[in-house]
């Protein structure tokens, strides 16, 4: 399956490739962990890629960053092909893992410097980007204190601001705010979106918290036993899960009752009590405009509506509940897949 990320909203169409994969397989002896993934991903964009555990998304970020190698597949990451080019890949990207990579036994600003030192640049122009990149990131008054003291969000906020010192093009990010408090994962949210929008570099995204790719990607896959199973965006991948409908409430039962024999019963809810009438929907534009015209044609005014669609939380339990094994449940946690 191909994952082609045309973009639909700000980032437009046609913008050259950061990341392709094609065929991209890996296997641990009998466990196969990829299976034939393909990937199309344009500059200047955030992708997200969600599964349960075991689905593969750490192993396509190491496959990806350089850190294994795959068994069959090709791959290109910022124009270089990973067969012979392995340096220049390296040389343009950033690496965010799971767990901080920060030494605790140094300052802020030693953990930037030391990450200045590890790529190649002279002292002065290592100070100046360390300076640069404290202050962006809201840890220029906490530069001098040992990272022992940070909390989570600001070893977050330092493990990232590390990565970005290289003046990466394309960023993995795998799992980046799995701990964090939902101030600072929002905290992490805005800084992600701002790579982006003012730097315009490409950010591939795995993630366990649903509401966080919902929030960032132009464009999320869902992976599951090794293999894509759906892609799309957000609004893209709710449409095709089935529970979508349009919440009419209307003024009295008469009119209620009125719209009611207007349209198809078969999904159709409706309740007296509440004067409120329930109709499947995909929650399209074309949709919602059909049953306006219907009550429109019957002289029928709506005193309120809203439009429902299933959450990422649906697709991903549909897409991938059937196959999960029994030891790796979707947490009941809402937006959090474990």
């Amino acid at each position: 399956m191909t994952v082609t990320t045309a973009m639909t909203g700000s980032r437009a169409t046609g913008a050259p490739v950061a990341i392709s994969a094609s065929g991209l397989s890996k296997r641990y002896g009998d466990k196969v962990v990829l299976d034939g993934i393909d990937l199309t991903i344009p500059e200047g964009t955030i992708f997200a890629l969600l599964g349960p555990n075991g689905a593969g998304k750490t192993t396509t970020v190491q496959i990806l960053s350089t850190l294994i190698s795959a068994d069959a597949g090709e791959v290109r990451v910022a124009g270089h092909d990973l067969a012979v080019e392995a340096d220049a890949i390296r040389a343009s990207i950033g690496v965010t893992g799971q767990f901080s990579a920060v030494d605790n036994l140094l300052t802020a600003r030693e953990n930037l410097m030391l990450m200045a030192d590890l790529n190649h640049l002279d002292r002065r122009e290592g100070r100046r980007r360390s300076a640069g990149l404290l202050d962006r990131f809201e840890l220029t008054e906490a530069a001098t204190k040992p990272v022992s003291t940070f909390s989570g969000g600001m070893r977050r906020k330092l493990d990232l601001a590390m990565t970005l010192v290289g003046d990466p093009r394309v960023i993995f990010l795998d799992e980046p705010t799995t701990g964090l408090d939902p101030r600072s994962r929002r905290t992490m949210w805005e800084i992600i979106r701002s790579l982006v929008v003012d730097d315009g570099v490409t950010i591939f995204l795995t993630t366990q918290y649903l509401e966080e790719a919902d929030q960032l990607a132009d464009r999320i896959a869902v992976l599951d036993q090794g293999r894509l199973v759906a892609e799309g965006t957000a609004e893209e991948l709710k449409r095709r899960i089935p529970g979508g409908h349009i919440r009419l409430r209307f003024a009295d039962e008469g009119a209620l009752h009125a719209a009611d024999a207007l349209f198809d019963p078969v999904g159709l809810v409706r309740d007296d009590e509440a004067l409120t009438l329930r109709i499947p929907s995909d929650g399209s534009v074309p949709a919602l405009r059909a049953v306006l015209d219907v009550l429109d044609g019957a002289s029928i005014v709506a005193e309120a509506l809203t439009v429902h669609t299933p959450d990422l939380d649906d697709v991903f339990l549909t897409l991938t509940g059937q196959t999960r094994s029994s030891d790796a449940p979707a947490d009941p946690q809402k937006g959090n897949v474990r």
